[in-house]
């Protein structure tokens, strides 16, 4: 209880030694434990509504971005944002598992930025397939063995993945949420020193991202390009005095230790990943919408399709063309816009470019703004 005013004036709490703190944090963790299990209780009730609902999805992803969106703006410190965001990641993922416990495939194999993508966006509380391919991970989904997938699609100075793209063209699942993990690179080993390192192992894209690290810190030691991060990671942990760069979350899956931590060169760099899935997520309030598009070849064409969206205001935040592999200097259009497409302004523009002779279109699916 606070202090009963003196002379109009409130006294100042007594300073609390180290046992009646350990008691107050005991009570506020007991507290937190109570009202756990009330959101737990809670939880179930909203599974028994779904389950009277015929093939009503379990993972919401809208409403998910909207709990994050909702506790970043109230949020006030001690306590990074980003810590309760994780917090309330896994109480979420442990919730989910009372009502169905996903199964989510990944492009594997352990320890990879996609797993780490995977656990970073459901949690620990999902059952993770690994894949060996994009085409296998679709099919996983697509029958049902599993019931989303995660797929690399950006990176944010490389450019995007175009065999993800790909896998779109003749898939019917949809775009149900994104993700986006910055580029961390450790330097992991078996070695007890830097000194004792002997050779360091890496895929080409990670030794590039560290390669003024490496030259500045320990250009003698040879490096070896592997084609995977997984490889390189079961070289150092199989090698004596090997090294590898990879993720934090290598270390305790191929027991190795960190020997240098964020070595990468540059700070800002993201991957950008896909979460797909057999539904279609509501709007949250803050959504993306991704659809694809081919034409035909003649002047003005692409003008007078960008035109749809310009006259809307909608703004396109990517345009990508590849490719269609299915004859000659055929092409496809991959374009990422701001808003939901059951929005007024967006649905108009949609039916639109249906409505264009000669022009095939596929939306791929609209899904929550990332929040983390």
């Amino acid at each position: 209880m606070p202090p009963a005013p003196v002379n109009g004036e409130v006294a100042a709490h007594p300073p609390m030694d180290l046992k009646d703190l350990r008691q107050a944090i005991d009570g506020i963790d007991d507290a937190i434990h109570d009202l756990l299990m009330q959101r737990a209780e809670l939880v179930l009730q909203v599974g028994h509504v779904k389950g009277r609902t015929l093939d009503a999805p379990f993972y919401r992803p809208e409403r998910e971005a909207q709990i994050h969106t909702r506790l970043g703006q109230r949020h006030q410190g001690p306590l990074p944002v980003a810590a309760v965001h994780r917090i309330f990641r896994e109480i979420i993922s442990a919730s989910l598992s009372l009502e169905k416990q996903l199964v989510v495939a990944y492009l594997g194999p352990e320890a990879t930025h996609t797993h780490q993508a995977t656990l970073k966006h459901f949690g620990s509380s999902c059952r993770m397939a690994p894949c060996r391919s994009m085409e296998e991970l679709f099919q996983e989904v697509e029958v049902g063995r599993a019931d989303y997938g995660v797929v690399p699609v950006e990176h944010s100075t490389e450019g995007m993945e175009y065999h993800t793209l790909d896998c779109f063209v003749d898939s019917p699942l949809r775009i149900c949420a994104e993700i986006v993990l910055p580029v961390s690179y450790n330097l992991l080993t078996n070695a007890t020193s830097l000194e004792e390192v002997t050779v360091i192992y890496g895929h080409f894209q990670a030794l590039a991202d560290c390669h003024n690290w490496l030259d500045k810190n320990i250009s003698s030691i040879p490096r070896r390009t592997t084609e995977s991060t997984a490889q390189a990671l079961e070289e150092a942990h199989r090698q004596p005095n090997a090294a590898a760069i990879g993720g934090v979350y290598a270390a305790d899956t191929y027991g190795l230790a960190i020997m240098a931590e964020h070595i990468e060169d540059q700070g800002n760099d993201e991957n950008r990943f896909l979460v797909v899935g057999r539904h279609e997520p509501a709007p949250s309030g803050l959504d993306k919408t991704s659809l694809m598009f081919s034409l035909q070849d003649h002047p003005g064409f692409l003008y007078q399709i960008l035109g749809i969206f310009a006259q809307r205001g909608i703004n396109l935040s990517r345009l990508e063309s590849r490719p269609s592999r299915r004859r000659p200097w055929d092409y496809l259009f991959f374009v990422d816009l701001q808003g939901h497409q059951g929005d007024d302004n967006i649905r108009p523009a949609l039916q639109e470019l249906a409505r264009i002779p000669g022009v095939f279109t596929k939306i791929l699916g609209s899904y929550p703004h990332h929040v983390l």
